[in-house]
């Protein structure tokens, strides 16, 4: 099927059309449709955006994810604030919207890629950290601005600590204060810089990457990541061991060795294999 086919679009009324459901071919898109607020977050958008992640993760075909907003000023600029306090409280002691979504996402399959259209601040920063990769347009801002109003960028502390260093991190937590997209490159907060009218080709060079190589290796590769990250040492290390002995053994590792010996591109299963 060819990557720009658009398989399917879904707004499925007034109320679910703050997140636009789009199919291309192997990739799902999800775009955060509230340009009027800067594309805030609101929990409306927060359980369709669970669920469409949890709607993927049965989807055999499915190569990535790609998360964005509408326009060119905002991929999200985190809480409404309009909701008042009411928009930093926490569901209950223990587990959020956001933090269950968060689970789910950890636990994916496929990567998921942040189209950074603009500014992304507070809880925006959090959807952002949540990615695997990130793809950012030069006119985009980042930063944690909540101690500006009195809050705290809590959540957003378990997704950024181990994408960037402590010092960075409570430089942003503690200031308030905004950096530009070369910056956020610097300090590896994001994986690639362009002009926002190279933001979609640069995006799609990416996926183009993706779909040539083994999903089942991607997959494994994701777990292994995501298990190693809190592991001292002494316990990643036969973790790791472990794992690719499990990977080798594999039909896609197979096929992925046959591909390169007889150099001819991979034949990846249909099933993720």
């Amino acid at each position: 099927m060819d990557c720009k086919e658009t398989v399917s679009v879904e707004t499925p009324d007034e109320d679910g059309a703050d997140l636009l459901i789009e199919r291309r071919g192997s990739v799902l898109w999800l775009t955060i449709n509230r340009e009027a607020r800067r594309n805030a977050i609101s929990a409306a958008l927060i359980a369709r955006m669970h669920q469409a992640f949890r709607d993927a993760q049965g989807d055999v075909s499915l190569r990535a994810i790609v998360l964005t907003g509408v326009g060119d000023k905002a991929f999200c600029a985190g809480a409404d604030l309009n909701r008042g306090t009411q928009a930093f409280r926490d569901e209950d002691e223990t587990t959020t919207d956001f933090g269950r979504m968060a689970r789910t996402v950890r636990e994916l399959g496929v990567p998921l890629i942040a189209r950074v259209n603009g500014a992304c601040v507070a809880g925006g920063m959090g959807l952002m950290g949540i990615c695997d990769l990130a793809v950012a347009s030069d006119n985009a801002r980042f930063g944690l601005p909540e101690v500006k109003v009195g809050v705290f960028p809590m959540q957003v502390l378990v997704h950024l600590r181990g994408v960037i260093g402590s010092r960075l991190v409570s430089e942003l937590c503690i200031t308030g204060e905004l950096i530009d997209a070369r910056r956020a490159f610097e300090i590896g907060l994001v994986n690639r810089v362009v002009p926002f009218v190279d933001l979609d080709s640069e995006v799609e060079k990416l996926l183009g990457a993706i779909r040539k190589a083994s999903p089942a290796a991607i997959r494994s590769g994701k777990r292994a990541m995501a298990a190693m990250q809190d592991m001292a040492f002494d316990e990643a290390m036969p973790f790791a061991e472990a794992q690719i002995n499990l990977i080798s053994r594999s039909s896609g590792a197979a096929e992925g060795i046959a591909a390169f010996n007889e150099r001819r591109p991979a034949k990846w299963a249909e099933d993720g294999q």
